[in-house]
């Protein structure tokens, strides 16, 4: 082998290991990168489904609680017969 294909061999050879070394940094990358998103989404897809309870169950209060909207009303219908009870007891002479 001549000098000149003696350089040109190992240049070639050169050349391929960077691209090894390239398509390797890469594949890790990668990798790093999934292993550090899937655990977020599977985060994700629990808090979602939380999420999904947590609604129902706050739909669920407002409904059982729709009734003490009223109760201010309650109080001054209360406030009026008591008074009225007052009034009353108070002509009986008690």
């Amino acid at each position: 082998m001549s000098g000149s294909a003696v350089h040109v061999a190992a240049a070639s050879s050169g050349s391929t290991t960077g691209w090894a070394i390239g398509y390797t940094v890469a594949i890790v990358v990668v990798l790093v990168v999934v292993a550090l998103v899937v655990p977020i989404l599977l985060l994700a897809r629990s808090i979602g489904g939380q999420a999904k309870t947590i609604d129902d169950s706050l739909t669920e209060s407002v409904h059982n609680t729709a009734a003490l909207k009223e109760l201010r009303t309650t109080i001054e219908h209360a406030q009026v017969i008591v008074a009225g009870l007052e009034r009353g007891r108070t002509r009986l002479g008690g």
